[in-house]
Protein backbone atom coordinates (compact mmCIF):
# COMPACT_ATOMS: atom_id res chain seq x y z
CA UNK A 1 0.00 0.00 0.00
CA UNK A 2 2.85 2.56 0.69
CA UNK A 3 4.01 1.90 -2.69
CA UNK A 4 0.99 2.96 -4.49
CA UNK A 5 0.68 6.23 -2.38
CA UNK A 6 5.02 6.97 -3.33
CA UNK A 7 3.65 6.24 -6.86
CA UNK A 8 1.11 8.81 -6.67
CA UNK A 9 3.39 11.02 -5.21
CA UNK A 10 5.61 10.67 -7.58
CA UNK A 11 3.00 11.41 -10.31
CA UNK A 12 1.91 14.06 -8.57
CA UNK A 13 5.67 15.81 -8.49
CA UNK A 14 6.31 14.96 -12.40
CA UNK A 15 2.26 16.84 -13.01
CA UNK A 16 3.29 19.77 -11.25
CA UNK A 17 7.02 20.44 -12.02
CA UNK A 18 7.84 17.74 -15.09
CA UNK A 19 9.88 15.08 -14.98
CA UNK A 20 13.33 16.77 -14.62
CA UNK A 21 12.40 19.82 -12.44
CA UNK A 22 10.80 17.01 -10.43
CA UNK A 23 13.64 15.08 -9.77
CA UNK A 24 15.48 17.89 -9.34
CA UNK A 25 13.25 19.56 -6.30
CA UNK A 26 13.23 16.29 -5.11
CA UNK A 27 17.02 15.89 -4.62
CA UNK A 28 18.06 19.71 -4.16
CA UNK A 29 15.36 21.59 -2.33
CA UNK A 30 15.20 21.58 1.55
CA UNK A 31 12.17 22.10 3.31
CA UNK A 32 11.90 23.43 6.71
CA UNK A 33 8.69 21.71 6.82
CA UNK A 34 10.06 18.46 6.85
CA UNK A 35 12.85 19.12 9.42
CA UNK A 36 15.05 20.46 7.42
CA UNK A 37 15.45 17.21 4.69
CA UNK A 38 14.81 17.01 0.92
CA UNK A 39 11.83 15.12 -0.53
CA UNK A 40 14.02 11.77 -0.75
CA UNK A 41 15.98 12.06 2.76
CA UNK A 42 11.92 12.73 3.84
CA UNK A 43 10.66 9.92 2.37
CA UNK A 44 13.39 7.74 3.46
CA UNK A 45 13.41 8.63 6.88
CA UNK A 46 10.01 7.48 6.95
CA UNK A 47 7.61 10.67 6.47
CA UNK A 48 4.89 9.62 5.08
CA UNK A 49 4.19 10.70 0.94
CA UNK A 50 1.05 12.71 1.67
CA UNK A 51 3.04 15.14 4.49
CA UNK A 52 5.59 15.70 1.96
CA UNK A 53 3.19 16.69 -0.77
CA UNK A 54 1.67 18.80 1.78
CA UNK A 55 5.39 20.46 2.41
CA UNK A 56 5.94 20.71 -1.68
CA UNK A 57 2.65 22.33 -2.02
CA UNK A 58 3.17 24.68 0.49
CA UNK A 59 7.16 25.76 -0.48
CA UNK A 60 6.34 26.39 -3.99
CA UNK A 61 2.38 27.62 -3.54
CA UNK A 62 0.86 25.16 -5.63
CA UNK A 63 -3.19 25.91 -6.15
CA UNK A 64 -5.48 24.45 -3.77
CA UNK A 65 -7.25 22.25 -6.75
CA UNK A 66 -3.92 20.54 -7.33
CA UNK A 67 -2.91 19.43 -3.97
Amino acid sequence: MVRVRLTYFRELMEGEFGAARAASVSRDHVFAELDDRTVEDALEAGIEPREVWKAVCNAYDVPAARR
